[in-house]
């Protein structure tokens, strides 16, 4: 049973920081590479930032910058660092796993399990 847990969102005027968590549990959490996703209201869901299993880092050029995304092995938990949060990155955001060399990042059909999502606002 494979299980990720989003947590940290929530409302904040633009300029602001938020930090996302995402616990994983019921696999062994460095058999998938990890990443966050988020979707807007009509618009389709879009690549945030991902972490392979050597801990290269990639971000989507919207956020670069301005977000980091970290992981901490022995708690098996996933974190995205929002600073300078602007409205356009009002979403619902979620974490995800897809397989070791299973693709491009940003690719939202390459990813294999998702938490329930967390929703930031920022107006």
């Amino acid at each position: 049973h494979v299980q990720l847990v989003e947590s940290g969102g929530g409302s904040v005027r633009p300029g602001g920081s938020l930090r996302l968590s995402c616990q994983a549990s019921g696999y062994t959490y460095k058999t998938y590479c990890m990443g966050w996703f988020r979707q807007a209201p009509g618009k389709e869901r879009e690549g945030v930032a991902d972490v392979d299993n050597d801990g290269k880092t990639s971000y989507a050029d919207s956020v670069k910058g301005r977000f980091t995304i970290s992981q901490d092995d022995a708690k098996n938990t996933l974190y995205l660092q929002m600073n300078d949060l602007k409205p356009e990155d009002t979403a619902m955001y979620y974490c995800a796993t897809r397989p070791l060399n299973g693709g491009v990042w940003y690719a939202a059909s390459e990813y294999r399990h998702w938490g329930q999502g967390t929703q930031v606002t920022v107006s």
